[in-house]
């Protein structure tokens, strides 16, 4: 939803004449799908992690697991097909694996539409693959042959990289933000995601980094989990170093380009907002799957550190705060990893899909919608 949003934000500013809607997939077919999906995902992953990760493997080769997925998304795609004829677009574009084999199914039995699939992670599975996309848009070039050995012809792959919303490539005043949160403007600041999920392991790595005798300040964001925003307030009065707690905030931006370094779990849109701001990541608790995937992309490409790989993790970023050339050569393969054109990009790509899909509408002067 959040890189949806993005698409959503590029064209208010950017392409007013296109209308844009976001349609909730799984809400829409209904809340024993929606539940079972998103309740049943977040299950696994907080209480069962290797069993996700058995799951996700199962699935991304042939199996009855894959295959019973193919069956319930198959005897979905009807419930979707009201809500989709009721927009009447002209293009999807699906940020979900499962909406993307409903839709895919739909152009099966004759609706006439581009289907592009937007992938909102930094590893493929065969989730995401289905027979009728015309256009995959993934988070990276490493993907593309990966891709193409599950089948997927590479001349319909565009690396363009999962969109963000455009401020967190605005860069900042790093001393004026600091100044701004009430933190000391020339020390270095490390931040905290802690997530939706209760992670409570972030707790002891803050407890365990603000023994060290360094300096250096904090910045913390529970988002809407008052449990640990609440377990945090105590550990912050104990902890001896500056630290801004924060609840739910709509300036994680602002945060990420106050910051030196950002340590939280690699999700792929929280990844992809910190490779936005340039900012370097210690992640940890990656759930088996697709957050492992992510880890191990950032950290093939010196943009990030994996705190469960050591057993000190406090030590880890005590040598990136007491080593700026290295902390600063990640900040620079971050900045490398340039997708600051990419809801740019996958506009242009949707124009191209509906011109070759439409040529009679698309030199008209009618107004399109997306």
């Amino acid at each position: 939803m959040r890189a949806a949003h993005a698409l959503e934000s590029y064209s208010k500013s950017y392409a007013p004449k296109d209308k844009v809607v976001v349609l909730d997939a799984l809400k829409t077919i209904g809340p024993l799908m929606d539940h079972t999906c998103c309740d049943g995902y977040k299950f696994l992953c907080k209480r069962v992690p290797k069993a996700f990760g058995t799951l996700y493997r199962a699935t991304n080769k042939e199996s009855p697991m894959q295959g019973m997925m193919f069956r319930i998304n198959y005897q979905n795609c009807g419930r979707l097909v009201p809500a989709i004829r009721s927009i009447h677009p002209d293009v999807i574009l699906s940020t979900h694996p499962f909406a993307t084999e409903m839709v895919s199914e739909m152009k099966e039995r004759g609706y006439h539409i581009p289907l592009l699939c937007l992938m909102t992670d930094y590893g493929p599975h065969q989730a995401w693959i289905a027979p009728n996309v015309d256009s995959y848009i993934v988070s990276n070039e490493d993907m593309v042959p990966q891709m193409e050995k599950m089948g997927v012809p590479p001349e319909i792959i565009f690396p363009y990289g999962i969109p963000v919303t455009e401020s967190f490539f605005q860069e900042g005043d790093k001393a004026a933000l600091r100044e701004k949160f009430g933190l000391a403007p020339d020390k270095p600041t490390i931040l905290f995601m802690a997530g939706s999920f209760g992670v409570t392991n972030i707790i002891s790595i803050y407890e365990d980094l603000c023994e060290l005798n360094l300096d250096f300040q904090v910045i913390v964001i529970t988002g809407r989990n008052e449990k640990l925003y609440h377990e945090f307030e105590d550990a912050v009065q104990e902890s001896g170093k500056k630290t801004r707690l924060v609840f739910f905030t709509n300036e994680v931006q602002n945060y990420m380009h106050a910051s030196d370094l950002i340590i939280t779990k690699p999700g792929g849109l929280t990844v992809s907002e910190s490779l936005a701001s340039n900012l370097p990541l210690a992640v940890f608790d990656a759930i088996p799957g697709q957050e492992e995937d992510n880890a191990a992309f950032l950290q093939n490409h010196h943009m990030a550190v994996r705190l469960d790989q050591h057993e000190d993790t406090a030590q880890v970023i005590a040598e990136l705060l007491e080593n700026p050339e290295k902390l600063e050569q990640m900040r620079c393969a971050c900045e490398a990893f340039d997708k600051s054109q990419s809801a740019q990009n996958i506009f242009m790509l949707m124009h191209s899909l509906y011109a070759r899909y439409f040529p009679e509408r698309a030199g008209s002067s009618e107004q399109k919608k997306s």
